[in-house]
């Protein structure tokens, strides 16, 4: 697999990949919540950070990464390419490119938590709602 950068020309190709990972692992995201988010991501929250992406032997994107100021913003894989090893290079890369050490997870995310526990990260702290003031407990870890 090989970890390539991101263009703007890519982010509604990535915007696709949040939204199939998001209905796959986040059962507690309504659709009203995913149509809130949507705009916020391709408008702000992409562009304020590195962007990084695998793609299959077709060109699609499978996953993607976004890192700022050693922390893990975003990690997205499609649905069916989870469990194949996709996380596991961009997290490394992540580790090794920008010398990450945080990350926030949902904490109803228990594969999420689980993944990056099995990384070396542990939680150091937790907060009730989620940066947009919604009732989605952030669970803050550091390698």
């Amino acid at each position: 697999m090989i970890v390539e950068n991101v263009a703007p020309e890519d982010y509604a190709e990535m915007l696709m990949v949040w939204e199939n990972s998001v209905r796959a692992t986040h059962d507690f995201i309504t659709d009203e919540d995913i149509a809130f988010f949507k705009p916020i991501i391709i408008e702000h929250a992409f562009p304020a950070v590195s962007l990084h992406c695998i793609k299959d032997k077709l060109g699609v994107i499978i996953g993607f990464l976004g890192v700022n100021d050693q922390k893990i913003e975003m990690l997205f894989i499609l649905n069916e390419a989870r469990g194949q090893g996709v996380g596991k290079v961009l997290l490394t890369y992540a580790l090794t490119e920008y010398s990450v050490n945080s990350v926030d997870v949902n904490e109803q995310n228990p594969q999420a938590v689980g993944f990056y526990q099995r990384m070396g990260f542990n939680v150091v702290s937790r907060s009730p709602l989620d940066d947009m003031g919604k009732p989605f407990p952030i669970l803050h870890m550091k390698l």
